[in-house]
């Protein structure tokens, strides 16, 4: 059941549903309610409430939980504070592994968290972001720490110097495996991150889990992916691939 859907903020009876929600202690673990999750121990305040409630991406969770195979590798790039991160450990399996990639401390912070409650020992957490070279960068945050994002440089003198890495580097050097599936989320650098993975998306054609961000690095990652044989498809019901920010791009 969506009940981030059902209760949305944006109306009078989704703000009074949500409102005892407001007393709960940001650092108290709550079990899962529903999805391969359910069960699992998530800290309220690393995210939205709608992790824990089972309601999170509602439509994207499904088709991911549907898609993800066991035995399989995964690459959660973005990871934020390790819902799909914790969603592909269950859906891999011991026989499988996840690979986390994130740069932001405190979400670092919350994945290690994540990981430790629930004893999930097929995670990998690599503090870095993803880019099309290997080096140092800058993270940005934002109001939401869903929403920050690694740049080339600091304008506004606020970022904090990452360590960045480029997928077709790490995986030629022997130091990563190809992976069977990439979730990708990373407010913007999502170009530069799949031009570091050329080598490696044309050899293995992983399926990718995108997430856009503008409507310029949509087209232009549409364009990149296509290049490479891929075909792509809207992860948004009711809305075609050029009016999504949300796609699957598979071989």
């Amino acid at each position: 059941m969506n009940i981030s859907g059902i209760a949305s903020d944006r109306t009078v009876v989704g703000q009074v549903l949500r409102a005892p929600l407001r007393l709960i202690p940001k650092s108290m673990p709550l079990p899962v309610l529903q999805g391969k999750l359910k069960g699992k121990l998530w800290v309220t305040g690393s995210s939205s409430h709608g992790c824990w409630l089972g309601s999170y991406e509602y439509d994207k969770r499904i088709f991911f939980e549907k898609t993800v195979q066991k035995g399989s590798i995964l690459f959660d790039i973005g990871a934020h504070a390790g819902f799909y991160s914790m969603l592909g450990s269950v859906l891999v399996g011991q026989e499988g592994h996840v690979y986390a990639f994130e740069p932001c401390q405190s979400n670092i912070n919350a994945i290690k968290k994540h990981l430790s409650l629930n004893k999930l020992k097929n995670v990998t957490l690599i503090e870095a972001g993803i880019s099309d070279n290997s080096g140092s960068s800058f993270f940005v945050a934002a109001p939401s720490s869903s929403m920050g994002g690694v740049f080339d440089t600091d304008a506004e003198g606020t970022g904090v110097s990452v360590d960045v890495v480029a997928l077709d580097e790490l995986i030629s050097k022997g130091e990563l495996p190809p992976p069977d599936y990439i979730k990708m989320d990373i407010e913007g650098g999502e170009l530069k991150a799949l031009m570091g993975a050329k080598e490696m998306l044309k050899k293995h054609k992983p399926t990718i889990f995108l997430a856009t961000h503008g409507k310029e690095i949509h087209e232009e990652c549409c364009h990149f992916l296509r290049s490479l044989n891929y075909k792509l498809k809207s992860l948004d019901k009711g809305l075609a691939l050029e009016d999504t920010d949300e796609l699957i791009a598979f071989s």
